[in-house]
């Protein structure tokens, strides 16, 4: 990859020596679960960043597999607020660095406390977006955490069997 097409999210893994493979896909989809079978990975192994603002104004980032959702009551659970909710989209980009779409948890102007889904645990890597779109990176789970300092915890919405 030239290096000029490579993202901030790549030059700080690059940085830190931690092993990932980059994606590149079409920037026009936009629904995760295309995005996976894009990549032609497994939509449980390839996560969406979203952030939230509690109700004290605190804001966290979670990572949950694209073909799921985000619980709110876990994620306010898992961060200790009584309440979160998702960040408007305008505001998403002033805060992280990153736009809708191509918001990653590696990389942010500012460090905020990050949550994964446990079920990133049951994949030797998954892959989240490389702070582009149309950029995908995948790594080990628990690299990706340490690299962020990230807690594992359940997350997603129950979805019906």
């Amino acid at each position: 990859m030239d290096k000029r097409d490579k993202t901030n999210a790549m030059r700080l893994l690059d940085g830190k020596k931690i092993a990932y493979e980059a994606f590149a896909y079409s920037a026009e989809l936009t629904d995760g679960e295309a995005v996976a079978a894009a990549l032609g990975q497994d939509a449980r192994a390839v996560f969406k960043t979203l952030v939230t603002v509690s109700d004290k104004g605190a804001h966290f980032v979670f990572c949950v597999p694209v073909c799921g959702t985000l619980d709110l009551k876990k994620a306010a659970r898992a961060a200790g607020a009584k309440s979160v909710a998702m960040l408007h989209q305008r505001d998403l980009e002033p805060l992280t660095g990153y736009v809708h779409g191509g918001c990653s948890p590696i990389g942010m102007k500012k460090r905020f406390p990050t949550f994964i889904d446990d079920s990133a645990l049951q994949f030797e890597r998954i892959c989240v977006s490389a702070g582009r779109r149309g950029q995908q990176v995948c790594l080990a789970p628990d690299q990706l955490a340490a690299f962020v300092g990230a807690k594992f915890v359940p997350l997603a919405a129950q979805t019906e069997q």
